[in-house]
Order: C-alpha cells, then sequence, then structure tokens
C-alpha cells in the first residue's frame, strides 16, 4: 500500500507541467562544485555552487542522470554518468586509500562511453581534461581546500560558455532518455544477462525487476526503504535481494523518486528521530497547510501556524473538508532510520475530512488557561521538547514521536510514556516546574484517557480553574500552590520557595509533607499586614481542606498529572488580574 500510493504521487506529479518531479532516469541532486573547462578541456575555475541561507550553506541541486545504489567491498566499482564525488572525479582526497580505486572506475567509464556521447562537446572536452592532466591545477586552485572539507563533496564539470553542468547538456539527457526507454521494453534484450524479467507486486506490470533499490536521505546518511539482505536466511525459492519482492525498476524509480521529493520538500515534518511526510491523492490545500498543523512556525512570521489553526477550526465547523462527492485519501507516512533500512513508524491513510476532525479535537484537547505570553498552539515539537531532559530536541525519548503523531491521526490514546515524561521532567525541573505547555500535555492526556477508558468517578479536567473538580490529587496541587502564595505573600524577597523543595515529594507522597506546611503556613500568615488578605486566604484554605477527607499516603500517575493541573489551576488564577489570560 505505501508502495502503491507513493508510485501513485509520483505519476500525479509527473503528469503536471508545471511539476519539477525528476522524471524517469533522472534525480534532483546537489553538486557543491563544478569544474570549469574550455572545449579543450583546460581549467578555468572551480566554482563553489553553495548559496548561504540562513546560517547553513546550501549546494544548488541539478537535474542529473539517477546514481546507482553500490554497496559491499566493491562498492567502488560503481560510478555515476559524467558526476559524483570528490573520490571518483579527482581521486582526493589522497589520504585515503579508496579514492585511487574510485578514480579508476571513473577513469574506465569515460572510456567505456558509447559513440554518441563521445561526440558531444562537453563530453569531449572531459576527456581531454584528463588527457591533458588538468587535475593538478584543480587542486592547486584557491577554493579547493573547501571540497576536502565536505563529508560528501559532489562534483560535475562545467563548460565556460555554459550555463548548467555537461550531465545537464541535452545530448546527454537525450542519451538517457533514450536508453531508459530500451531497457523498460520487454521485447528488447536484456540489458545485460544478468537482468531478470517479471510482474511488479505494485503495478502487475511485466518488467525487468530491480535487484537492488535506490536510497533515501533520511538523515546524515542515505538508507534504503525496501531491502533483502544476502545470504542471511531472507532468500526464498532461490530468490536472492530485490527478486524476493519483484518490483520493476520503472516502480522502484517512481516510489524512490516520490520518497525524496517528498523529504525536500515542504510536505515534511521532523520531530525527534521520527521524519513524516505525507501527501493527498489528489491536489488539495490540507496537503499544504498539514505541516503547519504540526511544526513551528517561521521566525519571520510566527503567527502563520496560528492562523492555518484557526483556518483548520473554521473548515471543520462550515464542512469546508467534509465534501460526500470527494473521496480522495490523505497519506501520512512515519520514518526512522535504523541500521541498515529505514523503519516505518507508522503508515495513517484516511479521507481530508477525517483527519482534519482529529487535528481539531487534539488542538482542543491541549486547550488551558495560560498567560498571553504563550503561543496560541502548541506544536508537537515544543510539547516534547518540554519533556525531553535540559529541554532539548536530542533529549525527546525514542519513539514517542511517532506514537504521539499515530494517536492524534488515529484520534486514539495518547502513549502513556507522554505523562511520565512530562511528570518526570516537572519534578526533575526545580526553577519552573509546571509550564504552560507541560499542563496543556498532560490536560490533554488525561482527558483522552478517560474518554477511551470510561470511568463515572472522574469528571474531565477544564481550560480554566473547577473548584469542584472531585479528584484529590487535583485539590491537592490547589492546596500546594495556596501554601506557595502565602509563603511568597509573607516573604516577598524569597529566592527559593516550597516549591523547590517539596513538589516532588509532595505530589508522589502527600502524607510526609503536608501536615508539616500546613503548620508552617500559620507562621507564614502571621507575617503578612494586611489581614483582609490574611481572611481570603484562611478562606480559600478552608474551601480546599472541604473537598479532603485525609492526606493520602501515595498518588498514583494519573493523580500525580491532576496534582499538576491543579496546582497550575490555582497559581494561574491567583493571576488573573495582573496578567491577560487566554481562555479558550
Amino acid at each position: 500500500m505505501i508502495l502503491q500510493a507513493l508510485k501513485e504521487y509520483y505519476d500525479r506529479k509527473a503528469a503536471d507541467p508545471n511539476s519539477d518531479i525528476a522524471p524517469e532516469g533522472f534525480e534532483k541532486k546537489e553538486l557543491q562544485f563544478l569544474i570549469v573547462i574550455d572545449e579543450n578541456g583546460k581549467f578555468i575555475e572551480l566554482e563553489d555552487t553553495r548559496e548561504k541561507i540562513g546560517k547553513k550553506l546550501l549546494a544548488k541541486p541539478f537535474l542529473l542522470p539517477r546514481s546507482l545504489s553500490r554497496s559491499g567491498g566493491k562498492s567502488y566499482e560503481t560510478t555515476f554518468l559524467l558526476w559524483d564525488h570528490i573520490g571518483y572525479v579527482l581521486g582526493q582526497p589522497d589520504t585515503d586509500i579508496k579514492s585511487a580505486k574510485q578514480h579508476t572506475t571513473w577513469l574506465d567509464s569515460l572510456k567505456k562511453l558509447t559513440s554518441e556521447l563521445k561526440k558531444d562537446v562537453g563530453v569531449k572536452a572531459i576527456i581531454s581534461f584528463y588527457e591533458n592532466k588538468e587535475i593538478a591545477n584543480v587542486i592547486a586552485s584557491s577554493n579547493f581546500a573547501e571540497c576536502l572539507k565536505l563529508t560528501q563533496c559532489n562534483m560535475a564539470f562545467r563548460l565556460s560558455s555554459d550555463m548548467m553542468p555537461i550531465p545537464c547538456r541535452p545530448a546527454v539527457q537525450n542519451y538517457v532518455k533514450q536508453h531508459q526507454k530500451c531497457t523498460d521494453n520487454t521485447e528488447e534484450k536484456s540489458e545485460t544477462k544478468d537482468d531478470k524479467y517479471g510482474f511488479c507486486i505494485v503495478t502487475g506490470e511485466n518488467g525487468i525487476i530491480s535487484r537492488i533499490h535506490g536510497k533515501t536521505p533520511i538523515d546524515k546518511d542515505t538508507k534504503n526503504l525496501i531491502g533483502f539482505q544476502k545470504n542471511c536466511g531472507y532468500d526464498s525459492y532461490g530468490k536472492e535481494q530485490g527478486y524476493n519482492a519483484p518490483i520493476i525498476k520503472s516502480t522502484e524509480f517512481a516510489y524512490v523518486t516520490a520518497l525524496n521529493t517528498l523529504l525536500r520538500s515542504k510536505q515534511r515534518i521532523q520531530i525527534g528521530d521520527t521524519t513524516t511526510v505525507f501527501w493527498s491523492e489528489k491536489k488539495s490545500t490540507f496537503e499544504n497547510d498539514f505541516s503547519m498543523f504540526f511544526s513551528e512556525p517561521p521566525k519571520d512570521n510566527p503567527d502563520e501556524g496560528t492562523e492555518r489553526i484557526k483556518e483548520l477550526y473554521k473548515s471543520v465547523q462550515n464542512g469546508a473538508f467534509i465534501n460526500s462527492s470527494d473521496i480522495s485519501r490523505f497519506y501520512v507516512l512515519g520514518l526512522s532510520p535504523n541500521a541498515a533500512r529505514i523503519s516505518v513508524r507508522f503508515w495513517q491513510v484516511g479521507l481530508v475530512s477525517e483527519f482534519a476532525e482529529r487535528i481539531k479535537i487534539h488542538f482542543d484537547d491541549l486547550a488551558i488557561v495560560k498567560p498571553t505570553k504563550e503561543p496560541e498552539f502548541y506544536s508537537i515539537w515544543r510539547l516534547l521538547v518540554n519533556i525531553a531532559s535540559q529541554d532539548k530536541s536530542e533529549n525527546i525519548p525514542p519513539n514517542i514521536a511517532g506514537d504521539f503523531m499515530r494517536a492524534i491521526l488515529n484520534g486514539t490514546q495518547y502513549p502513556a510514556t507522554l505523562l511520565q515524561a512530562a511528570l518526570r521532567r516537572i519534578h526533575s525541573d526545580t526553577e519552573n516546574r509546571v509550564k504552560p505547555v507541560r499542563a496543556a500535555l498532560i490536560k490533554a492526556y488525561l482527558n483522552r484517557y478517560h474518554r477511551i477508558h470510561i470511568n463515572p468517578n472522574h469528571k474531565e479536567i477544564t481550560m480554566s480553574l473547577d473548584t469542584n473538580q472531585p479528584s484529590v490529587g487535583y485539590q491537592l496541587g490547589r492546596l500546594f500552590a495556596t501554601l506557595e502564595k502565602i509563603q511568597e505573600e509573607a516573604n516577598p524577597g524569597l529566592n527559593a520557595t516550597i516549591r523547590e523543595r517539596y513538589y516532588g515529594s509532595e505530589c508522589a507522597s502527600p502524607v510526609t509533607v503536608f501536615a508539616n506546611l500546613m503548620r508552617l503556613k500559620n507562621h507564614h500568615l502571621a507575617k503578612i499586614e494586611n489581614r483582609g488578605r490574611v481572611k481570603n486566604l484562611e478562606t480559600l484554605l478552608g474551601e480546599i481542606m472541604g473537598k479532603l477527607i485525609d492526606f493520602p499516603a501515595h498518588l498514583d500517575l494519573h493523580e500525580q498529572g491532576r496534582f499538576a493541573i491543579g496546582y497550575y489551576h490555582q497559581r494561574q488564577e491567583f493571576f488573573t488580574k495582573k496578567e491577560d489570560v487566554i481562555n479558550k
């Protein structure tokens, strides 16, 4: 189903004359440097194609003949048509023993080029470049050292009279197109004696089966989505590698190109170790807006995500996404890198209207009273980074992003690891324990949990303070916030409050410290000069204590979550007159 949907996406984009998706036999690839030569092969300059965008140097992409898969001990024997990395093109760095072997392969490939290609003036110039031993001039150029600094430096040649690299010249591209037609024609002879024909399990068409599938840049490395390890128990009926699950070359090219195109587009979200791509069966506005529902807004337009989510609310309410005549599907694919192949974290298929409704419910669950400085809607990244150690993206717990996204799109229970991670982070963060974003996440988790696991004794947690909430944990959280407020007003210059010292033990084992804090509050109340204020605080304490029978010995995880919400709601209530609080 995944491969079929990706193949359909490729066909859809290829049929669009305005699309920039690579045609069969080609790929969009970045070339960091171009070796500029004249028609006689004389070296002119080493051109750096990289441009500074933000803080990064990004190389210019070109439509190049498709790269080939290479792996194993003899990977150096495979090179690409008229472009490759610096090891092949220049035999550099010379400190790497593989560079010499790679360069030999590159030179042999030039000798084996067809007479048709060798007639092109650009290809002739490349051959002359090596015959004239111009490599030394490239190495001596002023910016050659920049090439060696890159972990992957892709290169090609460009004639000084052309604007595009030689692999992009019409003669080369026409050759690739014609060559592709020949290999796709099952009536013609096989491309090599090892080519095998069969029916594609994705499309049902007959053609040359792809033995090794193309790679995808899922992270800093590139890996395969489909692959079978040879001689490791995955061979059956004498079929090895890609012949186990026959996919013809045209289909393999289509799904790999579609996936790589999605990974380079705005239809991608990166959260933790999970990369999520998404697309529609047909072109839709939801396809363009989907990332805005979950990503952090751009710094130059911080309100962009908020505007998109508000439009989503309006669309669900007025039925813009619910059209009985439109049954086109929407696909969401979550991927993570693995040792040898890409791991599929989740695969979701549904109608646009279904996903729109579930995303709206997700934001409804997160709605909570908060200060005006807080974002109106929280992205998945902001939610997860605030429950990660030291609030750093690299510390987001493994797998949690994929599980979270799956729950949102399915409308199912959030993973229990969310609540556990949020509580751990609250206990460890002594400065700002119950942030609005953490409170929102805990509220969303608990309300969704009890919506699925119905409990008549449970009352849904509201967006703001609920004095009639029956939860013992919630009322204890309110009590703790009130005791902290009394201490703050009694000691205005106090640097650390009972929150820093007692919060962890209070919510896990209330009986151990609440009795002592209740005695200390009398001392704090006596120091407050405004007796009217004292009376108000005592009245609030009495109201809260009236809902508690006794201090429990322990609180389970859900009650600890309600403790955090009660504490947060009560703290927000104290400052409602001082801050403009958003209520939704």
